[in-house]
Formats: C-alpha cells, structure tokens, sequence
C-alpha cells in the first residue's frame, strides 16, 4: 500500500506531460540562475583569496581606495609607492615582504590577459614551477609563461609574445595548479610598472612572518602604525570594494531565489489546480475507498514537491553545463567557477519551497473535496 502511495505521488505530476515540462522550465531556469551566480561568487571569492596568499604569505598589504595612487588594480584598490616594501620588512617579527603589480594588459587574440610583476628574487611568493626553461631576469624585457596560456597562444620557450605593442621573450614555461595563474604570465616588476604606465607603484604587498610570531599581532602593529595610507588584508573580505561587490553578487541572487519562489510558486499553483480539477472524479473514488484528506493532501504535495525537485536537478544541470560553456569560450576571462554543496543546497531548499508553497493550496483543495460530489463530477 505504501509503496504504491509513493509510486502515484511520482507518477502523477507526469500525467500531461505538456504542462509539467513548461513548469518545470519555468522553475529550472531561477534554479540555473541561482547557481550559476553562486558558482562566479565562490570561484571569485576563492581565486583571489590564493592571490591574497600567494606562495603561502601570512597576509597581504593593499593601498586604500581612496588614496593618490595613480592607477586601480584588480582587486578595486589604488596602487601605491613600492617604498612601503622595505618599510614593512622592517617591522619586528616580519620574515619577508615583496610588492608585486598585478596588470591587466592586451597580447595577441585577448585584450584581458593578466600579467603579474614581481622581482625575481621574490618569486617563491608565487609558488612557480617551471616545467621548462628558466625564471626571467629583472634587467631584461622577457616573461615567463603560464602552461594554459602556453597552450592557447601556441607558445613555448624562447618565442616572443608582444604584449602591449612591446614584444617579449618567453624564457620558461610555468604550471602552479591553480588555473587562473596559469592563464596568465610573470614578469618583472619594473616592466609591469612601465607597462601599466605606473613607475614606482605596487598593487600589493606579501607579508610572510617569523616562525612562532603570532600573525594577529603584526598586522596589528601595523594597522596601528600606518593605516592612513595602507591596509592589512587577511581576507578578501577586508577589501571593501571587493567585499561590496561579492554582496551585491549575493544580494542578487537571495532577489532571484525570491523571484523564483513567487513565479514558480504561481506556476505550481496552477500546474497542480489543473491536475486536481482533472483529476476530480479519481480524488471522489480514492476517498470513497478509504483515504483520508490528510493523506489527499500529502499526495497532491508530494506531486508538487516532485515537480519542483526535479526542476532543481534539470536547472543545476542547465546552471553548470552553461558556465562551462563561458569557461570554454572565453568569457568569463581568467574566472574559474567553484561548485560548492551550498551552492546546490540553496538551489534545492528553493526548489523545496517552490513545492510546498505552490502545492499548499491545491493540495487543501483537493483533500476538502467531498466524495459524493467528486464521483458526481464528469
């Protein structure tokens, strides 16, 4: 009897095939939405808290939004004077500090290619692994070379790749793991600085610190000391710009799961209306053989609940493969998406609530039907 209560609940919402693939279209598009957008925020949210940390560094230093710097980096912050190098390398329990520029320059077949600058004596910050070739040199005009980059650009050692107008040897090959700096190059410092148009200047600076010196209390000492000018970031959370940023992401996607629950809601509610009223007679004679209207009404939810579940799968689905989609064309840049449980968690709590909020009043309706009156009904 049970089994054959769950086989209806499953069965039932695929009777007019017609209607149930417009709700669930309807309904799996908010879900692609949801997740598609919660996806960026995660992949964003991760790929520049590795740049934050690069080469394991304890924290990073950034310039203030609203500062003199000439220029804006990536992370929304202004550049500042690479002075402030040796000024916080010379804080007490600071092991090393490197400035480093992150630019973002055009080379052939993309105008939104992301070069790194950083002196060669600092790149254990990056965490490069050369898998051919050798490390650039500060006094020359040459690069190193991302494997994925490599590989879209048909390039390899010794090749020259002109970046900005200005043509550059690639002397190695690098690979981190870590696919947004691997579609993306290395230089020096002093080159990325003249090719942004900004001598003298930094994006950020990585802090790594003594051995047993508590983190905490250093950036500490130094938000204490020179917080006017810079900042201590820990987090990508303690970038203001990009903080408000990643909440208007989110803030975006709590609007569209909210417009999903009302649209989809209505769309249930008339999906599972027509299915009762069609369905009034077979209602009359389930009752007339015994079934209560609590168990009418777990039915009809159970529908309802099994349209929207399926809906969450066929819209994570169509979410995922049409990011890949931008990955693969290009699109969304160096942006690798994340997926994370939360992610479909939230996605199939929406499509949950899209359920029972849309299958609630048909479900009533139906158990309130009198018997009499149903078997009645043509």
């Amino acid at each position: 009897m049970f089994m054959s209560f769950i086989s209806l609940i499953f069965k039932n919402p695929f009777r007019n095939k017609s209607r149930a693939i417009l709700a669930i279209i309807g309904i799996g598009i908010g879900i692609a939405t949801i997740v598609a957008l919660g996806a960026i925020t995660a992949g964003l949210t991760s790929t520049m808290d590795e740049t934050l940390h690069a080469g394991g560094s304890d924290f990073s230093i950034s310039g203030k939004t609203d500062n003199s710097g000439t220029s804006t980096n990536p992370l929304g912050t202004s550049t500042f004077s690479e002075d402030w190098v040796s000024t916080i390398g010379n804080v007490s329990g600071v092991k090393n500090a490197a400035g480093v520029y992150i630019g973002m320059v055009s080379v052939p077949d993309s105008r939104f290619f992301t070069l790194i600058g950083i002196d060669s004596k600092d790149t254990a910050f990056a965490d490069l692994k050369l898998t051919k070739g050798k490390m650039f040199s500060n006094n020359a005009s040459e690069v190193v070379l991302g494997k994925i980059s490599a590989d879209k650009l048909n390039k390899t050692v010794n090749d020259t790749l002109e970046i900005n107008g200005e043509d550059y040897k690639i002397t190695g090959i690098f690979e981190t793991g870590d696919p947004n700096q691997d579609e993306g190059a290395y230089s020096s410092l002093a080159n990325v600085q003249d090719l942004m148009d900004d001598p003298g200047n930094i994006s950020m600076i990585y802090v790594k610190v003594n051995s047993g010196v508590d983190v905490d209390s250093v950036t500490k000492t130094i938000e204490d000391k020179y917080s006017d000018n810079i900042t201590t970031v820990t987090s990508i959370s303690d970038i203001e710009t990009v903080a408000n940023a990643l909440d208007m992401v989110n803030s975006a996607s709590f609007a569209i799961s909210l417009l999903a629950i009302i649209i989809g809601g209505i769309g249930i509610i008339n999906t599972m209306i027509m299915s009762v009223y069609e369905r009034t007679r077979e209602i009359g004679v389930l009752k007339a053989v015994g079934w209560k209207g609590r168990r009418i009404l777990g039915m009809i939810l159970g529908e309802s609940v099994v349209l929207t579940v399926t809906s969450g799968v066929i819209g994570s689905i169509i979410g995922v493969v049409g990011l890949e989609i931008l990955v693969y064309l290009g699109i969304l840049g160096g942006m690798t998406p994340m997926y994370t449980p939360y992610i479909f968690l939230q996605a199939f709590g929406v499509a949950i609530i899209v359920g029972l909020v849309g299958g609630l009043y048909p479900a009533w309706r139906a158990s309130r039907l009198p018997p009499t009156e149903a078997l009645r009904y043509e």
